[in-house]
């Protein structure tokens, strides 16, 4: 499958670029820049300046609408920018359709592929940002955010959080997130992690992509603690 053409993004997202190639960045997957040798930049940049922007609009956004102490807007901000959700807000408008991906990338489902698509929503951000300001990216971003927040059911996805949270009350433990196991062909892998404490496995999670996997273990490990999930 061919990527569909880049106005159709731009009427879906309601913002026309002044500066195509920029878009044309934000949706060139390595694969594909690996394959064109070099003529085209990948996303890669984009999405490291994307995620920024997207945390700046959501801080400033959760600091104006809700009056809470500071580690409880770390975990909304936290639950709301996590890679499920930025593959929801993908898939939301398509985008996975216009992408630029390499052959082999594109036939093992990489247009569907999670980790893919939450990439190339954060460098599509960047590339709006760099062509219209603040201005133009700021709406856009708001437009994906639920019109009211509720802790206990936006923060679901951040388990990791709260697991870091319990542990640091013991300033000498320390957590680290262990990647045991893959499977499955490259279109639909499945990964195993493990979250040790002070090297002693106290959950295990598997997800389709590392970052839900370590979610899913930190869950595993504050359920097995006694801490509400």
């Amino acid at each position: 499958m061919d990527a569909k053409p880049q106005s159709e993004l731009e009427a879906r997202i309601g913002y026309r670029f002044r500066e195509p190639a920029l878009l044309t960045e934000a949706l060139c997957h390595s694969s594909y820049a690996n394959e064109k040798r070099g003529t085209l930049r990948c996303n890669e940049r984009l999405e490291f300046l994307g995620d920024s922007v997207l945390s700046i609009v959501v801080s400033d956004h959760l600091f104006r609408h809700c009056d809470l102490p500071e580690g409880e807007l770390t975990k909304m901000r936290a639950a709301l920018v996590c890679e499920q959700s930025l593959f929801q807000w993908a898939k939301q408008i398509g985008l996975g359709d216009y992408l630029l991906l390499g052959h082999g990338e594109s036939q093992t489902g990489g247009r569907e592929r999670p980790s893919v698509l939450s990439d190339a929503f954060e460098a599509v951000i960047a590339a709006m940002f760099l062509d219209g300001g603040m201005e133009a990216v700021t709406p856009y971003i708001l437009g994906f955010l639920p019109e009211k927040f509720d802790r206990k059911k936006e923060a679901f996805h951040d388990y990791k959080t709260v697991l870091q949270e319990v542990i640091q009350q013991n300033p000498e433990e320390h957590i680290e997130y262990v990647l045991v196991g893959e499977e499955g062909p490259d279109h639909a892998k499945t990964f195993t992690v493990e979250v040790r404490l002070n090297s002693n496995v106290i959950g295990r999670g598997t997800g389709r992509s590392k970052k839900l996997a370590e979610q899913a273990a930190a869950k595993e490990a504050l359920s097995l603690m006694g801490e509400q999930v």
